[in-house]
């Protein structure tokens, strides 16, 4: 058979499962970011505020949250990750395939990356704003809401959309481990039949993901920049 009879170009199937890849992977990327975010921003809080000198110092929880839960987390690279989290993930979700099986291992390796860079965004708060907030009668969590946050903020979004793009990227992983998404197809297509223009076309798909979600986030983190 003509290998130019089974690519992209003149290939209804292909065609039709570009876009199924797409929403999959568009969908991994939605739970596991919003996951991290919802998880991983009080995580770097506490990471910032139980630091020494910080506001709720406690270095045996700091310790605890730096170097077990996000230092260990971190270390292992998302393949290994995504395996050995199947378990968690099958009692979780039902299933250890699937998007929605592959956000769960998404989230877990990308909340404690977050939280790093949650905790390195809230140092570059002044710490004078901090002192003006607390001699002024605020509790440490009225100056974590009030001020803490809202100064960080534009290094905050911009922080989460370094994330939201790393996860991108661990997508595709995912969609090797039976995730889906357009690693998925990648992976049938691109590698298993040495289809190149598939390969192309996911590669382009996902870099063209990666500017968008790179801009909507350059753009918003200066128009909440009011320093």
């Amino acid at each position: 058979m003509n290998l130019l009879e089974d690519t992209w170009f003149n290939n209804p199937a292909i065609q039709k499962a570009m876009w199924p890849a797409l929403l999959e992977t568009l969908q991994m990327v939605g739970i596991s970011g919003l996951a991290t975010l919802v998880l991983g921003l009080p995580l770097g809080v506490l990471l910032y505020i139980t630091a020494p000198g910080g506001m709720s110092a406690n270095r045996p929880l700091n310790v605890v949250l730096s170097t077990v839960i996000v230092n260990v987390t971190r270390s292992f690279p998302y393949a290994i990750l995504m395996i050995a989290l199947m378990p968690l993930t099958v009692i979780l979700v039902g299933t250890k395939i699937g998007p929605v099986a592959a956000s769960v291992s998404l989230a877990i390796a990308a909340i404690p990356f977050f939280a790093r860079l949650v905790e390195t965004a809230l140092r570059e708060v002044h710490s004078g704003k901090l002192d003006a907030a607390h001699a002024m009668g605020s509790t440490k969590f009225q100056t974590i809401v009030k001020v803490l946050l809202p100064e960080a903020l534009p290094t905050l979004v911009a922080s989460f959309t370094t994330t939201v793009v790393t996860i991108v990227g661990y997508s595709a992983m995912a969609g090797l481990i039976g995730g889906g998404g357009l690693g998925r197809l990648a992976y049938n297509y691109g590698f298993q039949r040495y289809q190149i223009d598939v390969m192309i076309m996911t590669v382009v798909l996902l870099v063209l993901l990666v500017q968008l979600i790179q801009f909507a986030g350059d753009r918003l983190s200066k128009a909440i920049d009011h320093r």
